[in-house]
């Protein structure tokens, strides 16, 4: 598959996948910083963004969509960052292609099974028929009904667009991601520990890397570090842009 990507600066190499919901948009500012240091690509994952939209979807398939990107782009070893859903694609990766990655950042994400804290959200989306729709405001009166948090529902309306005619459609391919949820929650289980240099980044005020999780990352990552940033969410890079940057180019550089 043939993922859209955008690409910055000059240097090593330094691939960026975002999470779920997500597309390549919301790490452009983090790419521009980055691409003073290195040749950063940013990707949107499939069925999400503008890459294509496909019936099948998993971490498997998206760790061979990365290296099928990296192939065409003629890139042996790069550094790989993955936030949340993305940062699960590139264990994945990590544990099919090791030799491919110089090093590894992982944000707030472990590579344990979670349980469904989305659906309500999946729920939400999945009734709204966005094709009637006639403004973005309306949209976001609507999925306030099941989606009580505003920067939630913003988050989520970066990948609503407005269709030649009339109404929205969205960017992410909502029945596939709402019918295989289930697959995005699944545990990562390498076949044997990835040997190189990692850290994973967590925020203070996010559930999704607990202390007890350590010891289970250590296990796939013997090389693991830990690094919080202090006062951010799940979405650190957005919270804490720059203690979220300070950290990347700090370990990248050692």
């Amino acid at each position: 598959m043939k993922l859209n990507y955008k690409t910055y600066g000059q240097g090593p190499a330094l691939i960026i996948l975002h999470g779920l919901f997500g597309s390549l948009d919301n790490w452009v500012s983090h790419a521009r910083a980055l691409s003073e240091l290195f040749s950063v690509y940013v990707l949107d994952q499939r069925n999400h963004g503008k890459s294509p939209h496909s019936s099948e979807w998993n971490y498997e398939l998206m760790a061979l969509d990365l290296l099928e990107f990296m192939d065409d782009q003629g890139i042996f070893r790069a550094h790989l960052l993955g936030h949340s859903m993305g940062g699960k694609t590139a264990m994945q990766f990590a544990g099919m292609e090791p030799d491919r990655i110089d090093k590894l950042i992982v944000a707030d994400m472990a590579p344990k099974a979670y349980p469904p804290h989305h659906r309500e959200i999946l729920e939400t989306l999945i009734q709204l028929d966005v094709s009637k729709l006639s403004s973005r405001q309306q949209a976001d009166q609507l999925m306030q009904q099941g989606i009580a948090e505003a920067s939630v529902r913003q988050f989520l309306l970066k990948s609503l667009l407005r269709q030649p005619g009339d109404g929205f459609r969205w960017k992410y391919n909502l029945p596939v991601i709402y019918a295989k949820y289930e697959e995005v929650l699944k545990a990562i289980e390498l076949p044997f520990p990835f040997e190189g240099p990692s850290l994973f980044l967590y925020g203070t005020r996010s559930n999704y890397i607990l202390p007890e999780d350590h010891e289970l990352i250590r296990k796939q990552f013997p090389r693991a570090r830990f690094q919080a940033i202090k006062g951010a969410g799940h979405w650190l890079h957005a919270d804490a842009p720059e203690a979220f940057l300070q950290a990347v180019k700090e370990f990248l550089a050692t």
